[in-house]
């Protein structure tokens, strides 16, 4: 059984944390992997993916996005570089994007992963971060671009993925 804990958030950070009964290297193999991104966003933003599997800081891949399902902006198809900042093999794993928009927007997406005692379980805590976004989004009013509720919904999406075995080979691949 899963249990969603509220995490406390600042006015420039959103968190989200969720008992998964699976072991950290199950869960970051979803994490690290572009189409894994995909296969867990609640938002429905995130269309398809490019690009391997990431392995440090500093890897990349591109994301096509429709922000049309957030309803909130008029930007339809976009494509997006995802940059990793923080890479630790099976406890953390947090990016930055660059899109169509200058400057540099600057927020963070993450997770953590710490292991429960028992040894099959993790807490995975999902994190929006735009404490280092450039100011001239701080004071646009855009954030947060994503509620907590997004955070809990992938969470949800992450176990589900995780328990099933991701990643599943896909009908078009064979």
């Amino acid at each position: 059984m899963t249990q969603d804990t509220a995490v406390p958030t600042t006015a420039e950070r959103l968190e989200a944390s969720r008992t998964i009964p699976a072991e950290p290297h199950e869960v970051f193999a979803v994490l690290t992997d572009p189409q894994g991104h995909v296969a867990i966003d609640s938002s429905g933003m995130l269309q398809s993916a490019d690009g391997d599997r990431v392995q440090q800081v500093g890897d990349e891949f591109v994301v096509h996005m429709d922000r049309e399902s957030l309803g909130d902006l008029p930007m339809g198809r976009y494509d997006v570089t995802v940059t990793i900042t923080a890479y630790e093999p099976d406890e953390e794993i947090a990016w930055t994007i660059l899109g169509t928009v200058r400057p540099l927007i600057g927020h963070v997406y993450g997770y953590r992963l710490e292991p429960v005692e028992d040894g099959t379980s993790t807490v995975v805590t999902s994190y929006y971060d735009w404490s280092d976004a450039h100011e001239d989004w701080r004071s646009s009013g855009i954030f947060p671009v994503i509620q907590e509720s997004a955070l809990r919904g992938t969470l949800g999406i992450l176990e589900r993925a995780v328990l099933r075995g991701y990643p599943l080979e896909s009908p078009r691949e064979t």
